[in-house]
């Protein structure tokens, strides 16, 4: 993981990256990490509940289970089970409510992909 934060490219991304990583492993100390399909995800062994990714605009925020997450994350997903929120560089992040969905989503069954055709 620590070598996908080191590459993002210096600026706001990368700051961003390492204060989400930071607070996803600060709200779940028990936390597991990968980095699948050039985004790294986050588990607590009952499968992934998050994950993120760079896009050239913002970082989306995969919570895998985020339509059961109160209140539902604001974008909405194709998948019938996933919601996402956007990360941009110029607006404030509502730490407290991106702390809230973090501990819901990790105490809820995450995906498995082996298990799944996501």
């Amino acid at each position: 993981m620590q070598a996908y934060l080191d590459a993002i490219p210096a600026g706001w991304k990368q700051d961003a990256a390492r204060k989400l990583d930071a607070l996803i492993v600060k709200t779940v100390p028990t936390v597991q990490k990968a980095v699948r399909w050039n985004s790294p995800f986050y588990s607590v062994g009952n499968g992934y509940f998050l994950s993120f990714h760079m896009f050239t605009r913002y970082i989306k925020v995969t919570f895998l289970k985020g339509k059961l997450l109160t209140p539902v994350p604001p974008e909405p997903s194709k998948d019938p089970d996933a919601a996402y929120l956007h990360l941009y560089e110029d607006v404030p992040v509502e730490t407290e409510q991106l702390t809230s969905w973090i501990r819901q989503a990790s105490i809820l069954p995450g995906w498995d992909p082996g298990t799944s055709t996501k």
